[in-house]
Formats: C-alpha cells, sequence, structure tokens
C-alpha cells in the first residue's frame, strides 16, 4: 500500500487491502476500517451449531429478510503437508484448537467472522476407505463451450467478515504471524498441517462493486455499474425465496450428516457489451425474464422486488416465450425440486489479479443438486442462441473445485468413514 491508494474510498482501499494480503496490508487496513471494535465470541465454541455452514441465523437481513452476506470474503486453496490423516490425532488436536482460536476471537456474523472448513477429493484419496455416505466427484466440465481448469486442493477455507482486517487478521494468525487475535492468545496454527496453494478475494454488496470497477478489465471504463448493485452484472441475487435453505443443503444421514457439500466456480466477466451495446431492458430480460422487462417489474438493481425474483410468477415457461430471449433465472428455476431451490449460493465478485470475475460459491446436499441447477441454467436444450440466452455470452468458467464440509466435530482431517474409527 503506498501514497497512490490515498485517494481510494475507504471501502475500495478496504478490497484493495484483502487482495493484497499480508502483514503491511493488515496493517493499512487497519488504519482505514472503521474504529469500533469487533467483538469476541458472544457464544462458547461448544455452543455453536454442528453445522460449519448454519451462518443464516447469525448473519444480518434486509428490509425484506434477505440474508445479508458479510462484505468481505477470503479463500484459501490448502495443500495438506502433515504426515498423514490416517493417523493424525495430534494434528487433529492442533487443528481443532485453531479454530476453536477463532470462534472465540469473533462474535459468528457480519460484525464478527463466519468460516466453513471444506475438503476435497484429493484429500481423501490418501485413503484406502471410500468415503462414506457422501458422493464427492472430480470436479468435471460441465458445458460444451467452458474449459476450466479442475482445482485439486485438499482443503477450503472460506472466510468471511464485513470487516476486511477480521479476514486478514484470520489468514495471518493461522500463517503463524499473530501472537493474538482480537485479544485471544493464538497457540495453534497451520504450521506443518497446510500451506496455502491458493488465494482468492472478493466482495459483495450495495455498492462495493460500483466503487471497485475502475481500470478492472472486463468492465467497461465508463464506470457503468450503478451505485445501488451489490454485484458487477448490476443486479440483486440472493433473494430468500429463491434460496435453497440450509436444512436442504445439509446432508442428512451418515457419518457426515450436518455437513453439506461445496461446488466452487471462479468464473470471468465480460461486462462490455453488457453495459456498452445491450440496452436497459434487455439486461433485465437476460438476467430475470422478458416478462419482468414487458412488465417494468424491476427497478434499478432489483431491491424494490422484495424477497422473491418473482421469476416463478411471471417468467413463464423458457420453452415457449416466443420473442428468442430466454433469463438466467428463468431457466435455472427448471431446476427445483417441489417447487422450492436446491442450492444454497453464497457467491461473490472479485478483480483478483485486476480482472472482474465471480467466485461462484453454492452449497447443496449433493453435488448432482449443483449439477442439475447448472444444466438448468446452460440450457442447451432450449432452442434458444446462445446471445439471448441468459448471461451464458457475457461469462467464462476458469476454474471448478468440489468439497465435503463436515459437521463442526469433524471438520479438523475428517477420515472417510469416520464412525469406523
Amino acid at each position: 500500500m503506498n501514497g497512490s491508494d490515498r485517494g481510494l474510498s475507504r471501502r475500495a482501499f478496504v478490497r484493495s487491502a484483502v487482495a493484497i494480503g499480508g502483514a503491511s496490508a493488515l496493517s493499512a487496513c487497519l488504519q482505514r476500517e472503521e474504529a469500533e471494535d469487533v467483538p469476541q465470541a458472544a457464544l462458547a465454541p461448544d455452543e455453536l451449531p454442528d453445522r460449519q455452514h448454519a451462518w443464516n441465523e447469525f448473519l444480518g437481513t434486509d428490509d425484506d429478510g434477505n440474508v445479508r452476506p458479510p462484505e468481505h470474503h477470503l479463500l484459501l486453496g490448502l495443500e495438506y503437508v502433515g504426515d498423514g490423516p490416517a493417523d493424525a490425532t495430534a494434528e487433529r488436536e492442533r487443528l481443532e484448537a485453531a479454530f476453536r482460536t477463532l470462534e472465540g476471537a469473533y462474535k459468528r456474523g457480519n460484525e464478527g467472522l463466519v468460516f466453513t472448513m471444506g475438503y476435497g477429493p484429493a484429500y481423501f484419496d490418501r485413503f484406502d476407505a471410500d468415503l462414506s455416505g457422501v458422493d464427492l466427484p472430480e470436479p468435471t466440465s460441465l458445458t460444451p463451450f467452458d474449459d476450466p481448469e479442475l482445482d485439486e486442493y485438499d482443503a477450503l477455507l472460506q472466510v468471511a467478515s464485513d470487516y476486511g482486517h477480521v479476514t486478514l487478521s484470520v489468514e495471518e494468525a493461522l500463517k503463524g504471524e499473530l501472537d493474538e487475535l482480537n485479544g485471544i492468545e493464538v497457540e495453534e496454527t497451520f504450521d506443518g498441517i497446510f500451506e496455502v496453494s491458493d488465494r482468492r478475494t472478493g466482495f459483495i454488496g450495495r455498492g462495493l462493486p460500483a466503487d471497485n470497477q475502475s481500470g478492472v478489465h472486463g468492465i467497461p471504463d465508463s464506470d457503468p455499474v450503478p451505485e445501488d448493485a451489490p454485484m458487477f452484472m448490476g443486479f440483486k441475487s440472493g433473494f430468500r425465496e429463491n434460496q435453497a435453505s440450509e436444512d436442504r443443503v445439509t446432508i442428512d444421514e451418515g457419518p457426515f450428516a450436518g455437513g453439506t457439500t461445496i461446488h466452487l466456480s471462479k468464473i470471468q466477466l465480460h461486462l462490455h457489451q453488457w453495459y456498452e451495446q445491450d440496452s436497459r431492458g434487455q439486461r433485465v430480460s437476460k438476467m430475470f425474464s422478458p416478462n419482468h422487462n414487458a412488465e417494468d417489474l424491476v427497478e434499478g438493481a432489483g431491491h424494490n422486488l422484495g424477497d422473491s425474483s418473482r421469476v416463478t410468477e411471471v417468467g413463464g415457461d423458457p420453452a415457449s416465450t416466443g420473442n428468442g430471449t430466454v433469463g438466467h433465472a428463468q431457466k435455472a428455476a427448471r431446476a427445483r425440486e417441489d417447487g422450492e431451490p436446491i442450492i444454497l449460493r453464497r457467491d461473490f465478485d472479485s478483480t483478483d489479479d485486476d480482472t472482474a470475475a465471480t467466485h461462484f460459491l453454492s452449497l447443496q446436499r449433493s453435488i448432482d443438486d449443483f449439477v442439475k441447477t447448472r444444466e438448468a441454467m446452460t440450457g442447451t436444450d432450449l432452442d434458444t442462441p446462445m446471445f439471448n440466452s441468459g448471461i451464458l455470452q457475457y461469462i467464462s468458467v476458469t476454474n471448478r473445485a468440489n468439497y465435503l464440509v463436515p459437521p463442526r466435530e469433524r471438520r479438523s482431517l475428517p477420515a472417510p468413514n469416520p464412525s469406523a474409527e
């Protein structure tokens, strides 16, 4: 961080610091973020939910009851470097102590910290036994027009907070660079257990994309992202009625009951035509449905829609719209079961490497639920040209990965069949 950063807004500066990482970025972030104290834990670790992914009851909501995700996110792709998880009692104890330090240092929620620890197929391949009760396939390319890198990290740590310095402090503490975390002594770290192989950052929230759009590849130089938009494409997402519940995405039987799965995609955005050639009406039609545009349902970024995109009410059957355009939400809604969504999105935007991207992170009971949703969103079964098929022409998937997120009691170097231990 240097003198050239002084003209940045506070929010843009914090985003930049989180993206850079390290001790100097943490120091600079602490100087620019609000001075109020971040609260320590309100609950003892044993009082927290069994589900790592049980965030919603601790997160804020807007006036319509939609969950307000934390503004700053950090994803660490981890390589296991320990002696062997098949006989790693001491390592498990150290890792669990590190996680409990995080839980004690910060209140669970936006103003503190939420995090999950997941494990990929590469981690479980070290064992002789098969993974019990969970289908965790290797990631694959899911569309005929993408050729993503298939990530093979052993584990994924997701950290999120409204405060950028919290995500950076957690990272530094786990690396062994901090002796104290928000007033709590750091006794254990990732040292000798995990090494960071990949680091991704991002943000979500009204005004944050507009604050961070300048000079970013994939976005026109005219700074077109609206001030009220929570994501780069200019529209609200994550409506309560369009999200699966945490219950729906939770594994309900077997040794990993109480856990979930993560699919993580990195999606590069190409928004020059989106903003410079497409009209406002075309953007509404392609994001939601042509009927949303015809009936003038979407004001600004769509905050007026309340707790639902209303796509199941007014979108219509994308196979019979008759006007040559189908909406992204209109297509994805076809993957519902008994009228309910089957994935819970916790995605966010990014400017890592000065490139506009979305880290699409979804939770689901099985990876197959994500595959069904992605196939519906891709819509190759529809007789629609790609340039009128939702947002397909504005995105390209560069990475894919799958992870199992065990329940909290099994989050530290789990065996593939814990009940057999």
